[in-house]
C-alpha cells in the first residue's frame, strides 16, 4: 500500500466511513502531493503526470484510517458501461427540488444532496434515503442547535442501472449518472465518484456550499473530498445510502470542510512533528501552560468538560503525528468516527456555518416598504436572541417572536413613514472567542409605508 510522506501533508484532509480523499482544485492538472514532471527536452515532450487523489480509509466503522493513493480517473471497466439515457429518463436529469428551505439563499447555508444508482423510476427513493440521512446528520452537534441556519437540496441524478458498482462484488459493474464505485483501487470500503460529474449536477442547485453524494447501497462505505469546486463548494461527501454509518461521513468531512479542522489520529511510523505551528485550531506544538499564559489556540477551553467526554486540555498525537502535536481532548470525531466534536472543535463549526450563515434571516424583502398590516417572518438559532423596535425604540412586548406587523408593534396609520428593525444575536454557550462573538449578531430594517 502506498502512503505518503509527513512533508507532503500539504492540503486539507477528509475522514470518511468508509473512505477519506484529499484532492486539490478540480482544475489542477496533478495532485500537490505527485512530484513535478520534468521539464520538456527539444527531443520531446515530457510525459504529462496522472492526476491522482490522496486516499484515507476507514476498514469498518469506528477504525482508525490508512493511506494510499488513488488515481483521479474513474475505471475504464466502469466507464465503459456509459449509455445514454432515453429522452424521457433526460427530461427528469437534473431536476433541483428545495428539501428544507428556511429562508434565503444568501442567509443560510446550502446543503445540495444528489444521488447516485436510482433510476428514474427511483428518484422517490433517493429522496426519502436523502431526508433519512439529513435527519442523522442534523442531530449531530452542533448540526442540532442550528437546523435554522441550513437549506437542503436534492439535484436528481438519473442512473440508467440501481445499485453501484463494486456492490456486493468487486467484479459488478453499474451504469449510473456519477460513476460511484466500490473497491476503488482494490479497497472494498472506498467508495470513489466521478468529481467533474458530481459538479455538473451540483451546479445545477442553487449556491451549493456543501455537496453529499448518496451511492444507492446498502454496504458500508463513503469517501470525503476537500477541494474547491468552481461552483464554489468546499468538499464532497459520498455515503452509502441505506448503511446506519454512513451518516458519519458527511459529518466528519465537513469538520474539514466547515470547521477548518486538522484529523487529531496518528500514525507510529511518522515520528516527531517539526514543522511551523499549525493553521486548523485544533493542533498545536504549545502545551496546555503555553497555551494559557501565552493565550492562543483553545486555552479558554482548558480545564473544561468537554462534550466528547473527558477535560479539554493538550493531549499528544495529531496530524498524523505522535510526537510533537497535541490535540484539544483524547477522542473527538476528529480521530474516531461516532464520536463528538469537542468544544474547540464545536467552536469551529459554528464560525464555519456562519460563514455561509447570517444569525437573522427573512423572506420579507428590505427594498420595498411593506404595509402596516403586512406579515413580517424572520429566522434564527434556538440560540439566539430577537428584539423589535419602531424607529429606533424597542417594543419590548414582541422580545423573541419571530412574525409580526407593523401595526402589532404599534406602527401608527398617521400618515408619516415609519422603520421597524429586527436584532438577533446568537448567545450559545459554545463560542468564547469574542472576535467570533462579535459576529453573531445581525439585524433587518423594512420601512414602512405611510398611510
Amino acid at each position: 500500500m502506498r502512503r505518503r510522506l509527513p512533508r507532503r501533508f500539504s492540503i486539507r484532509t477528509a475522514a470518511v466511513a468508509g473512505g477519506f480523499v484529499l484532492t486539490a482544485a478540480l482544475a489542477a492538472t496533478a495532485s500537490a502531493t505527485t512530484d513535478p514532471p520534468p521539464p520538456p527536452s527539444s527531443a520531446a515532450a515530457a510525459p504529462v503526470a496522472e492526476r491522482t487523489h490522496e486516499v484515507e480509509y476507514f476498514t469498518r466503522p469506528g477504525s482508525h484510517p490508512r493511506h494510499t493513493e488513488v488515481p483521479a480517473a474513474t475505471p475504464d471497466r466502469i466507464a465503459r458501461a456509459d449509455r445514454a439515457l432515453s429522452a424521457s429518463e433526460a427530461a427528469a436529469d437534473g431536476d433541483v427540488s428545495a428539501v428544507i428551505q428556511t429562508g434565503p439563499v444568501a442567509d443560510k447555508l446550502d446543503v445540495v444532496f444528489i444521488g447516485d444508482g436510482y433510476t428514474s423510476a427511483q428518484q422517490g427513493d433517493f429522496h426519502a434515503d436523502l431526508r433519512s440521512k439529513w435527519e442523522q446528520m442534523s442531530a449531530v452537534e452542533p448540526y442540532a442547535s442550528y437546523k435554522e441556519l441550513f437549506n437542503v437540496w436534492s439535484v436528481d441524478a438519473v442512473s440508467n442501472q440501481s445499485g453501484v458498482s463494486g456492490d456486493p462484488g468487486k467484479d459488478v459493474v453499474k451504469d449510473t449518472a456519477l460513476k460511484s464505485y466500490f473497491w476503488c483501487d482494490d479497497i472494498e470500503r472506498l467508495l470513489c465518484v466521478d468529481t467533474a460529474k458530481v459538479e455538473s449536477y451540483a451546479a445545477k442547485a442553487p449556491d451549493a456550499d456543501l455537496v453529499v453524494v448518496l451511492s444507492n447501497s446498502t454496504k458500508y462505505g463513503g469517501a470525503g473530498y476537500t477541494l474547491t469546486s468552481q461552483v464554489g463548494y468546499d468538499g464532497i461527501a459520498t455515503a452509502s445510502s441505506d448503511h446506519a454509518d454512513s451518516d458519519q461521513v458527511a459529518v466528519h468531512e465537513t469538520g474539514h470542510s466547515l470547521g477548518k479542522l486538522a484529523d487529531e489520529y496518528f500514525y507510529d511510523d511518522y515520528g516527531t512533528y517539526t514543522g511551523a505551528e499549525p493553521g486548523e485550531s485544533n493542533a498545536t506544538k504549545l502545551t496546555a501552560a503555553q497555551m494559557t499564559s501565552q493565550q492562543k489556540k483553545w486555552y479558554r477551553w482548558i480545564g473544561q468538560t468537554s462534550p466528547d467526554g473527558g477535560t479539554v486540555g493538550a493531549y499528544e498525537g495529531g496530524r498524523y503525528y505522535p510526537k510533537g502535536i497535541n490535540r484539544p481532548t483524547e477522542n473527538s470525531i476528529m480521530r474516531t468516527l461516532g464520536r463528538e466534536f469537542s468544544s474547540p472543535g464545536r467552536e469551529a463549526m459554528i464560525a464555519g456555518f456562519y460563514q455561509h450563515a447570517s444569525v437573522l434571516a427573512s423572506t420579507t424583502g428590505t427594498g420595498t416598504a411593506v404595509k402596516r398590516d403586512a406579515t413580517i417572518k424572520v429566522t434564527f438559532p434556538a440560540s439566539a436572541s430577537i428584539t423589535w423596535s419602531v424607529d429606533g425604540t424597542e417594543v419590548t412586548a414582541a422580545r423573541g417572536k419571530s412574525t409580526v406587523t407593523p401595526a402589532s408593534l404599534g406602527v401608527a396609520a398617521d400618515g408619516s413613514a415609519h422603520t421597524i428593525t429586527a436584532k438577533a444575536t446568537d448567545n450559545t454557550k459554545a463560542v468564547k472567542d469574542p472576535a467570533l462573538q462579535k459576529k453573531l449578531t445581525a439585524s433587518r430594517t423594512w420601512k414602512v409605508a405611510a398611510s
